[in-house]
């Protein structure tokens, strides 16, 4: 099956189609709008999407015919998750060095979430930051230019 067109993550479910797919995939994959996949439930699936940001979870792919619709979700995967309970200026910290390193990040709050790496890990550690590996959905930020661009990711807390 063959999908061509990107439809407004913001719009409902598309209406008028006569079958509805999942297509669950990690951020990594989000980035790359070319290539084989395959849904949720095997059918076997071509992105042939035009240039632009990552997919989004909620995004609507349609196929090339307009008879399905395919429904990006985001697949859990291996994550790390960092806190610091007792000093917040740590995270924040942390944060900064890992953006140095144009490490992909998921901020909120009170923890920061990133791709596991066991470098990483040592490095958060030894700074005196709680870590924990996860498998979770991982929503990296967009950076400063897909917010210009109108495909940010926000956060609601």
């Amino acid at each position: 099956m063959l999908l061509v067109q990107r439809l407004d993550p913001i719009a409902a479910e598309p209406a008028g189609v006569v079958r509805r797919l999942q297509l669950s995939l990690s951020a990594d994959q989000r980035t790359s709008l070319r290539g084989h996949r395959r849904s949720s439930c095997g059918h076997d699936l071509v992105l042939q999407l035009p240039r632009g940001a990552a997919l989004q979870p909620g995004e609507w792919l349609l196929s090339d015919d307009a008879q399905v619709a395919v429904e990006v979700v985001a697949a859990p995967e291996p994550l790390l998750r960092v806190t610091a309970a007792a000093d917040p200026l740590a995270l924040m910290q942390a944060a900064y060095h890992l953006g140095n390193r144009h490490v992909a990040l998921e901020l909120h709050p009170d923890h920061l979430l990133l791709q596991h790496d066991t470098v990483l890990l040592d490095l958060l550690r030894h700074r005196g930051l709680a870590v924990e590996a996860i498998e979770a959905p991982f929503l990296p930020e967009g950076g400063a230019y897909a917010a210009v661009e109108g495909h940010g990711h926000h956060h609601h807390p």
